[in-house]
């Protein structure tokens, strides 16, 4: 039977020879196809702005189906599915300003981290004796970075102590 070529993106196999597959990559369904699967992976902002830019079809505001689907040159998108869209895209753009706020304004958490491993490589070395610079460096602890807080489900290693601290257990209490 001989070899066959598969594509993807038609999901369509025929004879694999020079010809069939020059003929079928250069054929206007495969690039129908390809810009279809292409297309799903654009950026919000690029549709929005492609969308904007084209007039709306009457065929598919009138009927709600339009024969050429993906391939038409007139908008598929209502007032309220744009609305939404450029909601979307004003909350992400928030978002990304609000995190780059924070990263500026406050320690970056692989700062946080390292300062964290070398307090506590510290006290292992050191023993339980305590100063006043590991003071100030335990209140510098719990200066956790806001960013940790916006992180669901946090190791307990990583959450921040209650108020009044770690209770502390004695060996009275588990004999």
């Amino acid at each position: 039977m001989g070899k066959r070529y598969y594509c993807d993106y038609c999901d369509r196999s025929f004879q694999d020879n020079m010809h069939n597959r020059k003929k079928h990559l250069n054929g206007v369904q495969h690039h129908r196809a390809k810009k279809t699967w292409f297309d799903q992976f654009r950026d919000s902002a690029a549709i929005l702005h492609d969308e904007q830019i084209k007039k709306p079809c009457r065929k598919f505001l009138q009927k709600g189906i339009c024969d050429f689907s993906p391939n038409c040159r007139f908008s598929h998108m209502s007032e309220e599915e744009l609305f939404n869209l450029k909601r979307h895209l004003e909350e992400q753009r928030q978002h990304k300003e609000d995190s780059e706020h924070r990263m500026i304004s406050g320690r970056s958490i692989e700062e946080w981290l390292s300062k964290r491993e070398k307090k506590k490589a510290a006290l292992g070395s050191k023993g339980d004796l305590k100063t006043k610079e590991d003071n100030e460096e335990d209140e510098a602890e719990r200066d956790i970075p806001q960013q940790l807080f916006s992180i669901p489900d946090l190791p307990p290693s990583l959450l921040p102590p209650p108020p009044g601290g770690w209770r502390v257990s004695t060996s009275t209490e588990w004999g």
